[in-house]
């Protein structure tokens, strides 16, 4: 038989409705084993992580170089005029140093009309880089579209070389014309 409620709380000294509920939680070996299988994941997960934003740094700028090339190539066509794309430190004219080791066309890019020298109108700039080592040619000349489009004389190689073992190479031929390449370049 079950006791009324007068023995009940007499018993308890709680009625049975607020009675203390079991206890619940983790054991300290099943917090252990959770951590263990965290740590082993994490230890798989993080090198991929890392490889996967180094492909992702090199697909930004090949698209910002494409981009940039393709608006210098167009202002050229639609302007009829001598456009030049080049790596900037003032906004006012071309700066490239040779001996910048990669890190010449990793500055600001800009678009200028005409060469690039004093005095020409800056038409659009770019950010910086953010890859370890970004070249173009032997002697890093800027890039330089006539007004039918063409770049003759200026056709080259961009190599843009990541972290971990990541790159890519950005074509541009004497037509203009750009095309990339996804396997890394010898940095």
């Amino acid at each position: 038989m079950a006791p009324d409620a007068a023995e009940e709380r007499y018993l308890t000294d709680k009625p049975r409705n607020l009675a203390k509920p079991a206890a619940r939680g983790f054991t300290l070996i099943e917090l252990l084993v959770a951590l263990a299988v965290l740590v082993i994941m994490a230890t798989v997960a993080v090198p991929g992580f890392q490889r996967m934003m180094a492909r992702n740094e090199v697909a930004a700028e090949v698209m910002r170089l494409k981009s940039a090339l393709a608006m210098t190539r167009s202002a050229a066509i639609t302007r009829r005029s001598t456009v030049t794309l080049c790596p900037t430190v003032d906004m006012t004219q071309c700066r490239i140093d040779n001996n910048a080791d990669g890190k010449a066309w990793l500055a600001t890019l800009a678009i200028f009309e005409g060469r690039g020298e004093p005095g020409d109108a800056l038409l659009r700039s770019f950010d910086e880089s953010r890859l370890p080592s970004l070249t173009y040619r032997n002697d890093n000349r800027p890039v330089r579209y006539a007004a039918l489009g063409r770049s003759s004389g200026y056709n080259g190689t961009f190599r843009l070389c990541g972290r971990h073992e990541e790159g890519a190479r950005v074509i541009v031929n004497n037509v203009g014309r750009v095309r990339v390449d996804s396997r890394r370049p010898p940095c």
